[in-house]
């Protein structure tokens, strides 16, 4: 089968995320299974225009906004070679089925529905055109396509929010094998792993640890990403924050593995692959009750979800006080039977049956279940 896989950014991009990671993974592995995979997307400078990566071939042209016409231009060029695509929405889709035959299996993959968070990233009137295109445009764009969204939620927005009409597949992201062994600092620690974006909100936690620190002044903070936000939050960090910006894998795992906690602020994500990652190192996660990560946390098993507007450093507080009270392995325990629900091989299998067309029924939640 040769498919392609289209997305604004490859793993490599300075501003990659878990998007990336879930094009990346879909990708190598397709690739494994013995199709022929191509994955066009933006070109960050410095990267090459052409190259393979683990029998993947990349095809990289444009930046941030240029990429979805040249991109839709790369494909009509050669709208026959491809059997299936993977048309990835970050915001917007790139509405390859303008340009392939019919015959060409469209999948659009959803990570999170945008609307809300343009307002946070754009001025109003580019707002509006976001909301635009994601909304009317891309519901009539994939009426008579399958779409697969990452969580539950995500499904659920896509239709109340979007309108979605066609059939929702649910795939998830997965999660690799910890390299590091799981444990805990004897002091209280935190730590925060993210794109450092507006709408990830890490000022909430920077603002809470003030107060975490009048009755726990040993408490260390680890906020670990990069990003457009990370000058500003770096010029305001407090006393016992360190930001580490991007590290690599071991060492990431490494201080996630002995934090007491993983926090996370964010207004709404597709997921939160960083939960499950820290999941499997056995930390549990507080954050809030959003899109995304209410099916990414087990509220009392595998973590805390906060209601949200609620005050961050409060939930946080009573989270290091059950899991100071002997509550850190029960926690630790859990968390890693939920984590390993979630592999990347059994989310590429079922992928790989909806890009061949046969699947189970849409809605199909096995890991939630």
């Amino acid at each position: 089968m040769r498919v392609a896989v289209v997305n604004w950014r490859d793993p490599w991009h300075p501003a990659a995320g878990g998007a990336e990671t879930y094009a990346w993974e879909m990708a190598r592995r397709l690739a494994a299974l013995g199709s022929q995979v191509c994955f066009v997307t933006a070109r960050a400078p410095g990267q090459r225009r052409r190259e393979d990566v683990e029998g993947v071939r990349f095809a990289r042209m444009g930046g941030p906004l240029t990429v979805y016409p040249l991109v839709l231009a790369w494909l009509l060029l050669r709208r026959g070679r491809f059997d299936a695509v993977l048309d990835c929405q970050n915001g917007i889709p790139f509405f390859t089925p303008w340009v392939l035959p019919r015959r060409t299996r469209v999948l659009c993959v959803i990570h999170h529905v945008h609307d809300r968070q343009f307002g946070v990233h754009l001025p109003r009137w580019q707002a509006a055109i976001g909301r635009f295109l994601e909304g009317p445009v891309s519901r009539r764009t994939y009426r008579r396509y399958a779409s697969v969204a990452v969580s539950p939620s995500t499904a659920a927005a896509m239709r109340e929010r979007l309108g979605w009409t066609g059939p929702i597949h649910l795939v998830p992201n997965g999660v690799h094998e910890p390299v590091v062994a799981a444990g805990r600092s004897p002091a209280a620690r935190l730590v925060c792993v993210g794109r450092l974006v507006a709408h990830k909100r890490v000022d909430l936690l920077l603002d809470a640890v003030a107060q975490l620190r009048q009755g726990r002044p040993e408490l260390r903070v680890d906020i670990i990403g990069r990003g457009p936000e990370e000058a500003r939050l770096r010029a305001r960090l407090p006393e016992g924050v360190t930001l580490h910006g991007h590290l690599p894998e071991e060492a990431k795992q490494r201080l996630v593995a002995g934090a007491w906690l993983h926090v996370t602020a964010s207004q709404g994500e597709g997921w939160g692959l960083s939960v499950l990652e820290a999941a499997a190192l056995g930390v549990p996660t507080v954050a809030f009750d959003v899109d995304g990560l209410c099916d990414a946390v087990r509220h009392g098993e595998t973590g805390w979800l906060l209601p949200e507007g609620t005050d961050l450093g409060k939930g946080v507080a009573a989270a290091l006080d059950e899991m100071d009270g002997g509550q850190y392995d029960a926690y630790g325990e859990r968390c890693r039977a939920w984590a390993a629900r979630f592999r990347w091989d059994r989310s590429v299998a079922r992928m790989f049956a909806l890009l061949q067309g046969r699947a189970a029924a849409p809605g199909h939640e096995e890991p939630w279940q």
